[in-house]
């Protein structure tokens, strides 16, 4: 599934993108003025290959959790049970981003590809007999994107990964399944009618092996790469950095290896978040990124497949210093800045908006000759 799918991404179509900036050029507007705005709806008819390109609706945010062994080495003052809670909040609605996704009418699929503790839901959510690898058959078509109803999908990898001081956090078939799972679910909500995939993640202690991940991509100091992550104090933010640093020495990730780095010192939902953005990549539907977990599974993706940048837009930049070291890597400038650090999907939600106007300015807006607007 996974060469199939990095075979299936191509780079962005370079007449749509002509076409798109010919098309602002005559619309009643100064060339220009709407800044960023119109660099991105370009990006976005290539990578649709037509111009104007969809509209980016209706949105469908995947929020991936799982838990990380490195937990055990006090990186974080939350303890683990914490994400199986916090799964339960999002189905039941009580989570900030179900709030901005009811704002933004987007729907919520909340994906267990490796908790460690049991999930506080109706044990009915899991497919009766299924394979534990299975996705929840109760997730597929329509019902997956209805904005009113949070859905669960029961796909775990593994409860946790392993403890990266000690070992690699996963095997090489553990983080191909992981990816795999992002790959099945991207399908899943693109075949739904999806036009567009936010990024989302719960896991304590996930932005442990996301600096990990981003200073194995990049090639920064692990202290570039670490931030504060739910806010822990001065000794454990030195202890954390300590503990990236180590993994990194422990097991030296070769970033042209991304596999092998997803294996050696990532999470199951950065495995699973970087299949969810090759898949977008290869159905041609752009990927809204939150925050650092998003940004360090895109670090990923580009790694399987250069051209999945296309798919690629930036929500917003992250407190975590991580983030804006993985998108200067990738070449991206975020929508917003807002000194987010919640994760989530949240900072996506709030960009979207900015995207779907993007792309409804080259469906709305008149050009100089059909309203009869006189040009310099």
């Amino acid at each position: 599934m996974l060469e199939t799918t990095i075979a299936a991404i191509r780079p962005a179509d370079q007449a749509a993108m002509a076409a798109a900036r010919e098309l602002h050029g005559r619309l009643t507007k100064p060339v220009g003025s709407l800044g960023a705005l119109e660099e991105l709806s370009v990006r976005l008819a290539g990578l649709a290959g037509a111009c104007p390109p969809p509209l980016p609706e209706p949105a469908a945010v995947a929020i991936f959790a799982g838990d990380h062994g490195v937990h055990a080495q006090g990186v974080s003052p939350w303890p683990q049970e914490v994400t199986a809670q916090m799964i339960g909040n999002f189905l039941a609605g009580g989570a900030v981003v179900n709030a901005f996704a009811r704002q933004a009418g987007a729907s919520v699929t909340v994906v267990d590809v490796g908790v460690a503790t049991p999930l506080p839901t109706d044990p009915a959510a899991a497919p009766a007999g299924s394979d534990p690898a299975a996705l929840d058959p109760a997730v597929t078509g329509p019902a997956a994107l209805d904005p009113a109803v949070p859905r669960l999908v029961v796909a775990p990898v593994r409860q946790g990964t392993r403890d990266f001081t000690v070992t690699t956090a996963l095997t090489r078939d553990e983080a191909l399944a992981a990816v795999q799972t992002g790959i099945r679910i991207a399908d899943e909500l693109i075949d739904a009618g999806a036009g567009i995939l936010l990024t989302g993640d719960m896991g304590i202690g996930n932005t442990t092996p996301a600096a990990a991940l981003i200073a194995a991509f990049t090639g920064v100091d692990a202290l570039d790469a670490t931030g504060r992550g739910t806010g822990v104090d001065d000794p454990t933010y030195a202890h954390k950095v300590a503990v990236v640093r180590a993994a990194l020495a422990r097991h030296t990730p070769d970033p042209a290896d991304p596999l092998g780095v997803l294996a050696a010192v990532g999470g199951l939902e950065h495995a699973a978040l970087a299949g969810l953005i090759l898949g977008a990549a290869a159905r041609r539907t752009p990927v809204l990124l939150d925050g650092v977990i998003g940004v360090s599974a895109a670090l990923a993706a580009a790694a399987f497949a250069p051209a999945a940048v296309c798919a690629m837009v930036a929500g917003h930049r992250s407190a975590e210093p991580g983030a804006t070291v993985a998108l200067r890597h990738l070449g991206l400038d975020p929508l917003i800045d807002l000194g987010l650090r919640l994760g989530e999907g949240t900072g996506a939600l709030l960009a979207l908006p900015v995207v779907t106007g993007a792309v409804r300015v080259l469906h709305e807006v008149a050009t100089f000759d059909s309203a009869g607007v006189a040009e310099k």
